[in-house]
Order: structure tokens, then C-alpha cells, then sequence
């Protein structure tokens, strides 16, 4: 039995993968209705599709829209295409917003650094560095990253500039407002809505090669904050979800992401990553009449992680 209204909808940000995706799974199962916009090229369409055809299997209404939820463009044919689809009594009960595309410079030029830990290890066994990077290599790949975190890490040499720092608090942090407030004004949330958002421990801790996300993270959660305050009235709750370190392709991307993983394999107390799936499950939390009264909380999705 369906713990959701029939006309009720999710509206995912990011959907194709990571979080978003792990998200609409579990929703569409739990018999909430989807709409994931998502942008990806034509090559990753196979396996994307895939997933999808698994959400249209479990019965619920399903769109999908590749295109750029970041532009006015993009906005707009959202919000042209998704009423038909949900039909006149379909609303927006979940905003889901999972949008990971920000710019990964540093701030300032790195040092000249000092003999990388292998190499030195290396000269200690007194071994060729290239059989220990090689068995370093195969014992990561199955499983070891505490053993890749050992591996230097490449930042670039590129700066990060003003432009660079704009478009990655507006892609991950402030267009959560932009959503919320093109949805309301459409008409187009359910009398009870839930807005959630995603932020990271970067919001706290700093990272080399993370200051423009990490700013917008902070954004993204001083904004949930305002929008819990201001549309409660309308009957938006609005709320964070800090998931650990967990494996995704955007975990990926960041310089430095084995020894973050490493680092929290060593002190989660249960002992491993955060999944994509333990977020979704969060996420449907969030979305039952239950979590009426959850409201511009930021709330910690990591096994204990952030304690330990």
C-alpha cells in the first residue's frame, strides 16, 4: 500500500545517478510518482535508460527530462511539460535537489611537495617504485582505499577565478531557491511539500581543491534555512541531509577522494561507507506525513561518521 497521495509527485534534480537516482528508486517503489531532470550525454544513455525503464516497472507516472535544470530555459520547459504529465490534480510533494557541478580548483598554487609516501616507502624496502605502485594499484582496486589514499594526488594548475566560484554556488547552493520559488509560484506544490537539499562535511572541514562547493553548500543550507522560515506558512517544510563520504561519480571527481574515503572506512563505527541507498531511504523519511514537523533541520545521514 502506497504511502502517498496518487496524485502526489517527486520532483528530482540530478537524477541520473548518485543520490538522485538511488532516491527515485526508492520513492517510485514506495508509490510516490517521479520526474527526474537530468543532464547527460547521448553515451551515457544506455545504462541511464536502464534505470529508468526499472522506475516506469514499478507503476507509478515517470518522466524524464535531459536538459539543464540550471538555465531559465531549462526551468521553464520543466515547468511547461510537468503539469501535463502529472495531470490537474498532480502536485509537487518532494524537491529533491541533487545537483552535483562545481568547480573543483584551488584557491592558491600548491608548494613543490616532498617525496610522495610511496616512493619513500619504496626506498625503505628497498624495492623499484613501479612494482610497488603496480601492487598498490591491484590491492586499491579490489577494495583497498586506504592503500590508494597513499597515492599522490593531482590538483591541476589551474585557479579558481570569480566566474568559477558564481556558477558553483548558483548550481549547488541558491538555485535550490530558484526551484522552490518557480514551483510555488506555478501553484504547482502539494499543500504539504518537502524541499531537501544535500550538503557535505565540506561544509565544516576545508578540502584543497572543495572551496567552491563547500561555499555552496553553506549556501545551499542558510537558503533551506530562509525557506523553512518563509514558505512554512505555505505549508513547505524544508530541510538538509548530510550524507557521508559515500562512493558516487561526483565523490569521484574530487581530488583527494581515496584518502577521503579511507578516512572515513577508519572511523565510521559501522565500520563503512555511506551508500546512496541509505540517503534515499532518508529521503523517503523525510517525504511521509510523519516528518510534518521536520522542519530547517540539517540532519546527518553518515552511520556516526561525523562523531568518530
Amino acid at each position: 500500500m502506497s504511502r502517498f497521495e496518487q496524485n502526489q509527485w517527486a520532483l528530482i534534480l540530478g537524477g541520473s545517478s548518485g543520490f538522485g537516482l538511488a532516491a527515485a528508486r526508492k520513492l517510485s517503489a514506495e508509490g510516490l510518482n517521479v520526474c527526474v531532470v537530468h543532464r547527460d550525454r547521448r553515451g551515457s544513455m544506455e545504462r541511464i535508460n536502464q534505470e529508468f525503464d526499472a522506475i516506469r516497472a514499478t507503476g507509478v507516472g515517470f518522466l524524464a527530462l535531459n536538459l539543464d535544470a540550471l538555465s531559465p530555459d531549462g526551468v521553464n520547459a520543466v515547468l511547461d511539460t510537468l503539469p501535463g504529465a502529472m495531470g490537474p490534480a498532480g502536485r509537487v510533494r518532494v524537491l529533491l535537489h541533487s545537483i552535483a557541478l562545481g568547480n573543483l580548483k584551488l584557491i592558491a598554487p600548491e608548494k613543490a611537495p616532498g617525496p610522495a609516501p610511496l616512493a619513500r616507502l619504496a626506498a625503505a624496502l628497498g624495492i623499484p617504485q613501479a612494482d610497488l605502485d603496480r601492487a598498490v594499484d591491484q590491492v586499491a582496486e579490489s577494495g583497498e582505499s586506504v592503500l590508494q589514499a597513499l597515492r599522490p594526488t593531482d590538483y591541476g594548475t589551474a585557479l579558481m577565478d570569480d566566474e568559477d566560484m558564481a556558477r558553483t554556488i548558483f548550481s549547488m547552493g541558491t538555485s535550490l531557491l530558484t526551484w522552490t520559488q518557480r514551483l510555488h509560484r506555478a501553484g504547482l506544490f502539494a499543500g504539504d511539500a518537502r524541499v531537501i537539499g544535500l550538503t557535505s562535511e565540506g561544509n565544516e572541514v576545508a578540502w584543497r581543491g572543495y572551496a567552491a562547493v563547500a561555499a555552496a553548500k553553506a549556501a545551499l543550507e542558510s537558503v533551506s534555512r530562509a525557506i523553512a522560515v518563509e514558505f512554512g506558512p505555505h505549508g513547505i517544510r524544508s530541510n538538509i541531509l548530510q550524507p557521508g563520504v559515500t562512493d558516487t561519480p561526483a565523490l569521484r571527481i574530487i581530488p583527494g577522494s581515496a584518502r577521503m574515503k579511507a578516512g572515513a572506512l577508519l572511523r565510521n563505527p559501522l565500520g563503512r561507507l555511506t551508500t546512496p541507498d541509505d540517503v534515499a531511504n532518508a529521503v523517503f523519511l523525510l517525504s511521509l506525513d510523519e516528518a510534518d514537523w521536520i522542519n530547517g533541520a540539517l540532519i546527518r545521514v553518515d552511520g556516526g561518521e561525523h562523531v568518530a
